[in-house]
């Protein structure tokens, strides 16, 4: 029985090493192919195959931010350039030179810019005689309840300042206002003439605008040019 058994594996082993070698194909007991030859005879020169990586476009250099900031930050004006002032000039005078100044330099490169008192009208009662007189029309304008005060002009002393005015036309009015509450024997006057007051400045003059300005002396009324202070 042993014996049987031992030959029967024996018998097994050696049919199993025949089917897995394809030596009964004949009989139509073979394995599956796993391999596919034909596939293989269909390649065209694979080992001409290459694996190419994909092309990257290089780096672009950039600046960086804080030397574009400091870049922008020392960015200074030309050095070309000079502030200049010339004056003083009345506001008549720059009534008549803004025209020419307008045609002849950028818009915004110059201005009038203010270094004195403007012209100052006043409501004036006086001059007074003595002292007596004077004290009357200060208790006549307290019963009126109107201010008063001494001129700023001492040429105009003795006398009473019931207000001053940038203009003529507002002192009148200011006056009509005061005579129908009862105020007698005021006038207008002019306490301040008008000054020369107005400076011409031009804060960055380059050379065509000091050629320019040179050329414009004429209509200077004698005035010289001059660095800012």
């Amino acid at each position: 029985m042993l014996r049987a058994l031992v030959l029967g594996l024996l018998l097994a082993n050696a049919a199993y090493f025949a089917w897995g070698q394809g030596l009964l194909a004949a009989y139509g007991w073979a394995p599956a192919r796993q391999a596919e030859p034909e596939r293989l005879a269909q390649q065209i020169r694979p080992e001409a195959m290459q694996l190419i990586q994909p092309r990257t476009a290089p780096p672009v250099d950039k600046p960086p931010v804080h030397a574009a900031r400091t870049a922008a930050i020392t960015e200074e004006p030309p050095s070309d350039t000079q502030c200049l002032q010339v004056g003083v000039f009345t506001e008549q005078q720059a009534r008549a030179l803004r025209p020419r100044l307008q045609g002849g330099l950028p818009e915004g490169s110059w201005s009038f810019d203010s270094s004195g008192d403007s012209v100052r009208w006043i409501i004036y009662m006086g001059k007074y005689i003595s002292k007596e007189a004077m004290n009357r029309k200060r208790l006549m304008l307290k019963q009126l309840d109107l201010a008063f005060e001494p001129p700023v002009s001492p040429v105009l002393n003795p006398g009473l300042s019931l207000g001053s005015f940038a203009s003529k036309a507002e002192a009148e009015k200011a006056l009509d206002q005061m005579n129908e509450r009862g105020l007698r024997s005021a006038r207008v006057t002019l306490e301040r003439p008008e000054l020369p007051s107005l400076w011409l400045k031009v804060p960055a003059a380059d050379a065509a605008m000091r050629t320019w300005l040179d050329a414009l002396k004429p209509q200077l009324a004698g005035k010289a040019l001059q660095a800012c202070a």
